[in-house]
């Protein structure tokens, strides 16, 4: 019996190194897999104010849209201007009493004819900066999408965040950096519009 003992004990000891190690192996083989499925199934962000700063495509729709812009607004200020001298030298004929009554009214009641129908035509242009810029914003965020929706296909993210602003950013306020992949969206984004442009160029 005393001869049979430690023989037990050995093999139980044996057995035991036995399935510790290969406990050991199994845990170590789903954490690969779970790391590798946190990988592939990450939730990652990028912020949206430097793909709109740094992507090309912006860049150059926005350097198109200021253009129209500025033309709009340089013709409405030449426009206002102009009214508004019309209207001073008017006043001033009054107020030197350079303008017979019944010429007065004439001039007075198309001075302001003229000045509502400036009025009207600043509203609009206004309108068209607006819807410009809504333009330029819609142009950009298809762009994007269409491109993340490729990227993605690739990378298999469970979740692509958008994250914007400085001082507190939302939705993500802090997160780990490897999981911020806006210089990755970038890099693809603007190699794909050289791509595009390049295409447009040879037709």
């Amino acid at each position: 019996m005393k001869k049979i003992l430690p023989i037990l004990l050995a093999g139980a000891a044996v057995l035991a190194v036995s399935c510790n190690n290969t406990t050991k192996q199994s845990n170590s083989d789903a954490q690969a897999q779970e790391e590798g499925a946190a990988r592939k199934s990450a939730i990652v962000y990028f912020n949206l104010d430097r793909i709109l700063e740094e992507y090309d495509m912006a860049n150059d729709l926005r350097s198109v849209a200021e253009t129209k812009v500025q033309s709009i607004q340089q013709e409405v200020n030449r426009r206002g201007s102009r009214l508004e001298r019309d209207m001073k030298d008017f006043q001033e004929k009054l107020d030197k009493g350079l303008l017979i009554r019944s010429v007065a009214e004439q001039q007075g009641q198309k001075l302001q004819q003229r000045q509502a129908e400036f009025q009207q035509y600043a509203a609009q242009k206004q309108q068209e900066i607006a819807e410009e810029q809504q333009v330029l914003m819609n142009q950009i965020a298809d762009a994007v999408h269409s491109f993340l929706e490729s990227y993605n296909e690739e990378k298999g993210y469970a979740l692509i965040l958008t994250t914007q602003g400085a001082l507190l950013p939302a939705p993500v306020a802090c997160g780990d950096k490897s999981l911020d992949i806006t210089d990755d969206i970038l890099t693809g984004l603007n190699a794909a519009y050289v791509k595009e442009k390049g295409k447009g160029e040879n037709k």
